[in-house]
């Protein structure tokens, strides 16, 4: 057996393959079926969105205008 040789990533397989192709005719489906409901939500989905990226956006500010990928060395008890 060669050592190099790799068990193919679960998305490259044959049962991956599958679920791909079931998931692309479902959501074939569902497009085609409930269409007028999904276009419907939009401008709801569309106002729903503003405060959620607002959220998720201002998570790396700190107080005093540090980022998170930045420390004052006062911070760690160090000298300056």
């Amino acid at each position: 057996m060669d050592p190099n040789h790799q068990a193919p990533r679960f998305w490259r397989s044959r049962a991956g393959i599958t679920w791909i192709v079931l998931a692309g005719v479902a959501g074939w489906f569902l497009w085609a079926e409930h269409r007028a409901h999904l276009l419907g939500a939009l401008p709801y989905l569309i106002i729903l969105a503003c405060p959620l990226m607002h959220l998720f956006m201002h998570r790396g500010h700190h107080q005093g205008g540090q980022h998170s990928g930045h420390h004052d060395s006062r911070d760690q008890g160090g000298k300056p």
